[in-house]
């Protein structure tokens, strides 16, 4: 315990010195002219907030005029070639944030102008916190166009109403407050030289929705969350949503089911997918892609508050690349070792001339073979998306995708005595005829309407079905000094369905001077699977040291004999309020109500079928606290609840139906600015499971389990991102975790969880030429290190520590780029995880080159 404090107290220290630097704070900005302004910053100040108020940058007016395309609003600064701006659209809004700013107008800090011209709702510019401004410009169907100048007095944002209309602006605006005064000033010829960067230009996010249900800033959040921009996935060259994940501290590979579905782990435990905040039953959906993503949001710890029935560990949800406004064109071709070949298409843009129909389409085709012995694999996704302005405060989006897959199912090396077996790195222990094909085909649609500034609505429907079949020998036992591994024939396929529906009041009111945002809703699911197997007959073994490949197949349908049906209902109902107490204290409280009724049937060939039902009700609450002394610092403490559904009954318990297994969670951490553009999160937490379900030690039948203990992971974990200086990007993590049963009755009780490594961390950075003669070229490094871990819960073998190197060059120009991406540089055999047993150990990818460009129009 001593050395988790010595690390705790480093970490802290580490975090404190970078958030309190002055120099770090500034040294990215150009100097302010004024000798004694640099002398005021030079004096010691006597708090971090008085600090922040030398370095912001003052706004002290906000005025408005019309022109002949529109209406110009002017906030009026002599900083404006200081300010970074970062714009993003929400329904008929275009919403643009200014970090290290603030209004000081004349006659209040807040400027509202409604109905400035036909087209144009309002116009908002209001402090959002202690050190960022927002611009809101609210269109009456959709979100106007903008362009960004620097002027005389300061940054003039154009605005043009997305409508078509005849009708003269209005000369005559009647403001609330304040009024804006007239200018002679005329628009500059060319743009300023400012940063504009939308939510994808940056490695830092400042919003995130998973884990509340509405845009909400990260530092206003009492839970650690990572968001993963898609700047990330292609200076990585990324495409799965695990290797992805290797940029987020707590986040470990659990290997996966059978070579062909990843599992997913958080601090510890499994992480559920989710997909613009809906769940994604990839149990069986094959590899996570991310050809349509926009960016990742990793929730850690509980999050059963709003979303259900999961894992203590968290969600990943997956959010996708939304429709543009104007015409989008990219297309990417890939190259890469092992005969990997991909093609990506990514178009957008409006339907019809006054933009209230916007598209979006991703499609790519992806062949590739492996530094496996006969493993390939190919795949195809088509990904369409819509977007309808069905009035001034109504949108209608549809979302659709198909995904189609065949693979070589392969369950990597296996375990002799304490370490994998020491084979070649290409070795291949199935048969060559064997493989899975999936099919998984999603349809949703999100419909919100704003009743007005302060209430909205929003309902969204999914539908998934998956289809799958799989055909290859099951590994059974292995006879270690022989190295002779028995299997068994092995056929199955299987059809799941859900359908999920959800609907949510959001709500923005006030108690006196307290703030209010409420979330009221509910959810249903319905999940059928249904399923045909084979009978496990003998098949040939094969001897790992000297592999013969029978090619025997053997016939599908003949080994059919057990059919299961499986059918889960799930009702939720649950309320959330941000509390907004000052503009320094936060509270976030919530809870939620489910119902689920599950149903199981199950037929042998020739026998009647057996059927058996259950039920299970459960609340779960949440509630966090958010203290921010200074404008750039966060305190926070959480406590938040989970629960999965246990289906079964225990042999030696007569009976009775297995409880629904529960998480819970204390977690506190620090989240800083220690830049406007970098940021950093430190978090400590201690999660517990409990109502364990595991095999039943004392029964030869697989299918038999018992239901005890608790399994515990404790933890410290840090994550930074963002930009240290123009073209200088970065994101890495640290974490420790103490993952293991706290409490067994079957001899487990102090045995680690098996694939999770006591430490884990992950650096990369990248550094693009800003200027001159080598503007648009620029190089990336990576370094991802594993620490030992257990490949099974009885900790029989260790899976080996191992720091893997990547590096990138690449080359931007106009509308193209070029990259060389390059990963283990230095050809390192290693292991990503395991099944959980012996039989399946994973390899990590050898030295491995991949080629790609890309151009947009």
């Amino acid at each position: 315990m001593s050395n988790q404090l010595q690390k705790l107290a480093w970490m802290t220290g580490l975090a404190l010195v970078l958030v309190n630097s002055p120099v770090s704070a500034e040294e990215n900005q150009k100097p302010i002219s004024k000798i004694s302004q640099l002398s005021e910053i030079e004096k010691p100040a006597t708090s971090i907030q008085q600090w922040l108020a030398q370095t912001l940058v003052q706004i002290t007016n906000v005025t408005l005029q019309t022109t002949d395309k529109g209406i110009e609003i002017i906030l009026e600064t002599n900083q404006s070639d200081q300010l970074q701006l970062i714009n993003k659209t929400e329904g008929n809004s275009y919403i643009i944030d200014i970090p290290n700013t603030q209004l000081r107008l004349p006659n209040g800090n807040t400027f509202r102008q409604e109905k400035p011209i036909t087209g144009i709702n309002e116009v908002a510019v209001n402090n959002l916190d202690a050190n960022t401004i927002r611009v809101t410009i609210t269109g009456e169907t959709i979100a106007p166009q903008v362009e960004l100048f620097d002027g005389d007095e300061g940054l003039v944002v154009g605005v043009t109403a997305s409508v078509t209309t005849s009708q003269t602006p209005q000369t005559q605006p009647t403001p609330t407050q304040p009024e804006p005064q007239p200018s002679s000033e005329t628009q500059p010829e060319q743009p300023i030289e400012l940063v504009v960067t939308g939510e994808q230009s940056s490695y830092r996010a400042e919003q995130a929705s998973s884990a509340t249900k509405t845009d909400t800033p990260i530092r206003d959040i009492p839970q650690s969350i990572q968001v993963i921009p898609r700047e990330v996935l292609k200076d990585q060259g990324t495409i799965r949503v695990q290797d992805a994940l290797q940029n987020v501290s707590g986040s470990t590979s659990a290997g996966y089911y059978q070579g062909f579905s990843e599992y997913l782990s958080l601090r510890g435990f499994p992480a559920n997918v989710f997909r613009d905040g809906l769940r994604s039953y990839q149990n069986y959906g094959g590899l996570i892609e991310t050809a349509d993503i926009e960016r990742i949001e990793v929730l850690k710890g509980p999050a059963s508050v709003l979303f259900g029935d999961a894992p203590p560990g968290g969600l990943v949800n997956l959010i996708t690349k939304p429709p543009l406004t104007e015409p989008f064109y990219a297309f990417e071709g890939t190259v890469g070792s092992f005969s990997t070949y991909r093609g990506a298409i990514d178009l957008s843009g409006s339907l019809n001339s006054n933009r209230s129909a916007l598209y979006r389409f991703n499609t790519f085709y992806e062949n590739a073979g492996s530094f496996r012995d006969f493993v390939n694999s190919e795949r195809v996704v088509l990904a369409p998306k819509f977007k309808f302005a069905l009035g001034a405060n109504t949108n209608l989006t549809i979302d659709g995708s198909w995904l189609e897959e065949k693979r070589t199912a392969d369950d990597g090396t296996v375990a002799i005595g304490d370490r994998p077996a020491n084979l070649p790195r290409e070795r291949f222990l199935g048969e060559p005829f064997q493989n899975v094909e999936i099919n998984v085909t999603n349809f949703s649609y999100l419909l919100d309407h704003k009743f007005n500034d302060q209430w909205s609505i929003r309902n969204a429907f999914r539908a998934q079905f998956v289809n799958l079949e799989r055909y290859y020998p099951l590994r059974d036992s292995l006879d270690e000094e022989t190295g002779e591994l028995s299997r068994l024939s092995y056929f199955s396929q299987r059809r799941d369905n859900a359908y999920a529906v959800q609907t949510d009041v959001v709500g923005k009111f006030l108690t006196g001077s307290i703030k209010h945002q409420l979330v009221l809703g509910f959810d249903y699911t319905k999940i059928t699977e249904d399923g045909t197997f084979g009978d496990f007959e003998a098949y040939p073994s094969i001897n790992i040291f000297n592999p013969v490949y029978s090619r025997l197949e053997y016939p599908k349908a003949g080994i059919l004999n057990f059919f299961r049906d499986d059918t889960l209902d799930k009702y939720g109902f649950y309320i959330q309020d941000q509390i907004e107490v000052t503009p320094q204290l936060k509270l976030l409280l919530g809870g939620r109500f489910d119902i689920l009724e599950q149903t199981r049937s199950t037929r042998n060939l020739g026998e009647e079928k057996q059927e058996s039902s259950q039920s299970d009700t459960k609340f779960s609450p949440r509630l966090g606290i958010v203290y921010q002394p200074s404008g750039n610092i966060s305190l926070y403490a959480s406590y938040a609840n989970s629960f999965e559904p246990s289906f079964g009954a225990s042999r030696n318990g007569n009976g009775k139906p297995f409880k629904p297994e529960t998480g819970r969670q204390f977690e506190i951490g620090l989240k800083a600015d220690i830049t406007r553009n970098l940021s950093a999160t430190l978090a400590l937490y201690d999660l517990r499971k409990q109502n364990v379900t595991v095999d039943d030690p004392n029964s030869s039948d697989p299918n038999d389990q018992i239901q005890t203990g608790e399994q515990t992971s404790r933890g410290i974990e840090f994550d930074i991102a963002g930009e240290i200086t123009p073209g200088w990007k970065v994101i890495a993590s640290y974490s420790y975790i103490d993952a293991f049963v706290s409490k067994d009755t079957t001899g487990l009780e102090g045995r680690r969880r098996d694939n999770i490594p006591e430490h884990a961390a992950s650096f990369w950075t990248t550094y693009e030429f800003q200027q001159g003669n080598l503007q648009g070229l620029g190089f990336g490094l990576g370094l991802f290190f594993v620490g030992d871990r257990f490949g099974d819960l009885d900790n029989s073998y260790i899976l080996p520590s191992f720091v893997r190197t990547d590096a990138s060059v690449f080359y931007k120009r106009d509308n193209w780029r070029a990259a060389l991406n390059i990963r283990n540089l230095f050809d390192n055999t290693y292991f990503t995880g395991s099944d959980g047993g012996r039989l399946g150990i994973y390899y990590g990818e050898p030295l491995t080159l991949i080629g790609s460009f890309a151009i947009e129009f």
